[in-house]
Parts: structure tokens; C-alpha cells; sequence
């Protein structure tokens, strides 16, 4: 018998995201991302040391996605720009959002993209541990709206809104019954709304200045 085909950690990588796009996280084991490869579980554990390598491994990968241009202009334009980036490709690879909320491991792409994070914010006046808060929480609001978007649907919105209407009917409820009055409607397009909502939370992380 003939010698295992060579495997490389990136072919690894490559083939975890491809099967976890297709099947979802859960699918992601040492023997199915071996399947897929034509080739024993034993064999891949000369690439990674075990499944929690090769998430955080897949993590990185997909950060490598990013388009991180030299920083111009203010810095919220470029911060939300990130953001954008960053929910575009959570919605192209659904099992992100997890990895990003529940593995805050950084690997090469994910100090290049804190980097560029800093290097937009080098003007602004907050200090270091300020603007690596920043960055954090940029990848949680952004990993949680998106987790949000993936799971909602007309007929749970709708729902939702009848749930609340009825709760706000009882009279037993009045400032939820003032806040729903009172509340402004958020833009309709999910890309709008999470726009809007990053801003407001990052203008008061850091002001407005």
C-alpha cells in the first residue's frame, strides 16, 4: 500500500469552510472534513492538532477576506466599512457568526484586520485599551445582528409584532406601551440597519471627534 496522498493545512482549511458553507458547522469533524478529502481522520492531525485548531483555523481564513485599503479620511466611515465587510462575509459563510462570538482567538488575518482597526483610529484621542475595546465589540455587534438576520422571518417578525401589540393592549405594560409609541422605524433593508446601528454604538465608544 502506497503512502497517503500529502495534504497541506491550507487544502484542511479550504475543505473544513467548503463543507461547513454547504452542511454547517456541525458537519465539521475530523472524519467528515477527512472524508472529503478522500483520506483518514488519523491523517489530518498532521496538519491541525485537533477540531478547535481547525475552527480557529476557518475563523482566520475567512478574515482573510477582507479588503483593507490604507486608512483615509475620518475614522467612522472607515469603521463601518469594516463592519460592512465583516457582515458580508458572515452571511456568505453562516457559521462565522458563531466562531466569531464564541472563539475570539486572533490568528494572521485577524491581526492584520485589528491593525488596520488601530490604524484608522491613530488620530483619535481614545487611549489603546479603548480602541482594542472597540474592535471587540465591532465583531460582537457584528456577528450578533447577522446571527439575528439568518434567523429571522416574515412569519416570526410577524409574530413578534402581533405578541407585542397584544402584551401593550393588557395596559399592564406602559412604559414598553410609551417606548413602542415613541420608537422611530428603524430603515427597512437589514444592511441599513445594521449601518445605523454600528454607528450610533462606536459614537459612543469613542464621540464624535
Amino acid at each position: 500500500m502506497g503512502r497517503p496522498a500529502e495534504r497541506s493545512r491550507a487544502e484542511v482549511t479550504t475543505t473544513a469552510i467548503a463543507l461547513a458553507d454547504q452542511e454547517g458547522l456541525g458537519a465539521v469533524t475530523m472524519r467528515g472534513v477527512a472524508a472529503r478529502l478522500g483520506t483518514g481522520a488519523a491523517s489530518l492531525y498532521r496538519y491541525v492538532a485537533s477540531r478547535d485548531d481547525l475552527l480557529d483555523l476557518m475563523a482566520d481564513e475567512a478574515a482573510a477576506g477582507y479588503d483593507l485599503p490604507a486608512p483615509r479620511g475620518p475614522w467612522l466611515p472607515g469603521l463601518l466599512e469594516v463592519g460592512r465587510q465583516g457582515r458580508m462575509l458572515m452571511l456568505r459563510h453562516p457559521w462565522l457568526p458563531e466562531l466569531v462570538l464564541t472563539r475570539p482567538a486572533l490568528g494572521p488575518h485577524g491581526v492584520d484586520l485589528l491593525e488596520h482597526v488601530l490604524a484608522l483610529l491613530a488620530a483619535h484621542s481614545a487611549d489603546a485599551a479603548r480602541k482594542v475595546e472597540t474592535f471587540a465589540v465591532m465583531n460582537t455587534i457584528t456577528a450578533a445582528f447577522v446571527l439575528n438576520e439568518l434567523g429571522a422571518t416574515t412569519g416570526a417578525r410577524q409574530r413578534q409584532g402581533a405578541y407585542l401589540a397584544h402584551v401593550v393592549a393588557t395596559g399592564g405594560h406602559p412604559h414598553l406601551a410609551a417606548a413602542l409609541a415613541g420608537a422611530v422605524p428603524m430603515p427597512a433593508a437589514p444592511g441599513e440597519r445594521f449601518e445605523e446601528t454600528l454607528s450610533r454604538i462606536l459614537v459612543g465608544l469613542l464621540g464624535s471627534t
